[in-house]
């Protein structure tokens, strides 16, 4: 329970610090300009000793993209945690390329990462790179496939990093 207590408090001091309630000047309504991902998947599925299945939200919020020589920037702040207590919460940016209805998101994350019963990573402070696949099914929503590796960088004396693959929901509200 304590644990289930630690996980809310992360996942809600990272939504304050990402998110910003935009309202209109004229009528004072919320704007629909927030990008939740639901994600589900195999942590590490590389690794046949420490693979476990995995849950995880992320945060985008839409009014804080930027358009660049990139592609469209924007900053995303989340929290993954696995079957074995294993958490990595992360903030960071990602790139989004439309090509019709399909979408490429790369992204870099930096993060904490407590390995709770699961895998060693070697390191509090893990980088994840990801990239995701995505279409849009509906006005707000899309479904995707995405796939990180997640590393210290040899910040630590260990580095045996692990790669994971997730099923995404994604949903603006």
């Amino acid at each position: 329970m304590k644990h289930l207590l630690n996980i809310i408090k992360i996942c809600s001091i990272l939504f304050l610090f990402n998110s910003q309630i935009v309202l209109s000047e004229e009528n004072k309504i919320l704007k629909k300009d927030h990008e939740w991902n639901f994600f589900s998947g195999m942590f590490d599925f590389s690794d046949d000793g420490k693979r476990s299945s995995l849950f995880g939200i992320q945060h985008q919020n839409e009014s804080l993209t930027r358009d660049s020589f990139l592609g469209t920037l924007s900053p995303i702040t989340g929290f993954m945690i696995t079957a074995d207590s294993a958490t990595y919460a992360y903030t960071g940016v990602q790139a989004e390329y439309k090509i019709g209805k399909l979408n490429v998101i790369p992204s870099f994350t930096p993060g904490i990462y407590g390995e709770g019963n699961g895998k060693d990573l070697g390191h509090v402070i893990e980088f994840k790179s990801e990239v995701q696949l995505s279409l849009d099914i509906f006005s707000n929503s899309e479904l995707g496939f995405s796939y990180n590796h997640i590393s210290n960088a040899s910040l630590g004396d260990n580095n045996p990093g692990a790669n994971s693959y997730m099923f995404n929901f994604l949903k603006r509200f």
